[in-house]
């Protein structure tokens, strides 16, 4: 996802999600905070991570209120320290604390994830693996946490059910079989589209090597089972790419890596991370 300018899709779904939050107004704002106030929010980070979602921060104070200057200090992507001034947002005080916690929960969910993803690319230094997220997101949130991943060094496996073939264990039962299931999607598919196959042993990675899928992943296999298995698709068909998922953790990665793998997918990306501490604290107060 890019943040060239408005983004029609993210700023209707910020739209519904300030009615969430707000409904019929600010209450404890109106009433305690003169009208024509004017404040300076400053947002600073109270931990050390990796940014992500500055735009989205920016774009939900724009949607408040589109007289609201945004500053950004930091872009994303970036490791930040503890106390790193993120950004300043300055004009009307009703509109920076109307926004105030949805741009800080959009940034502290996606720094999150982003710092989680760099954690795990941290893991994987010097070796050639490929790090992508999964499907495990948060419903309506998918891509804006796919985003964050990226920002963390990670990639995106698909989309969603639209845009690969994916053959999991409930397809294979459902078809009669792995050769079933991938003679049917191969006579069905544009030729410009993959077949993935998962597989939990050697007998189906070699059944799916035979029906020819072009993905094959190791799911949950052990690290002696996987190097086996990686052996065994190189050595016929070496332009097959070999995916490892299943329970990776940061302890286990660099194992799962070395076994000559191509990618690794980790669903822990973006369903088992911690938000980033992230504040906005209003400067000096001022009266138009």
């Amino acid at each position: 996802m890019m943040f060239n300018g408005y983004n029609e899709g993210l700023v209707e779904s910020i739209r519904i999600w300030l009615r969430e939050d707000v409904g019929s107004g600010d209450v404890t704002t109106s009433v305690t905070v003169p009208a024509g106030h004017e404040s300076k929010g400053v947002i600073h980070a109270k931990e050390a991570g990796i940014v992500a979602g500055m735009p989205v921060a920016q774009l939900v104070f724009e949607v408040v209120d589109p007289t609201l200057k945004f500053t950004p200090f930091v872009q994303d992507g970036e490791a930040i320290a503890k106390g790193t001034i993120l950004a300043e947002v300055e004009g009307s005080t009703h509109s920076i604390l109307t926004g105030e916690r949805l741009a800080l929960n959009l940034l502290q969910r996606l720094s999150g994830i982003a710092t989680r993803t760099r954690s795990f690319i941290d893991a994987l230094e010097g070796l050639p693996v490929r790090l992508v997220d999964t499907r495990k997101t948060t419903p309506g949130h998918r891509m804006l946490e796919k985003y964050a991943v990226r920002m963390g060094g990670g990639a995106n496996h698909r989309f969603g059910l639209y845009d690969a073939v994916m053959i999991k264990d409930n397809h294979i039962k459902g078809a009669g079989g792995i050769t079933q299931a991938v003679s049917r999607a191969r006579a069905n598919i544009p030729h410009t589209m993959t077949i993935e196959v998962e597989t939990e042993s050697l007998e189906q990675v070699k059944e799916a090597l035979t029906a020819g899928a072009d993905i094959i992943m190791l799911d949950n296999m052990a690290p002696e089972r996987m190097k086996e298995a990686v052996a065994l698709i190189k050595s016929k068909a070496p332009h097959v790419t070999v995916e490892a998922s299943g329970n990776v953790s940061l302890q286990t990665i660099h194992s799962i890596a070395e076994s000559g793998i191509d990618v690794i997918s980790v669903g822990r990306l973006t369903y088992s991370f911690e938000s980033l501490d992230i504040s906005l604290d209003l400067g000096e107060k001022k009266v138009r």
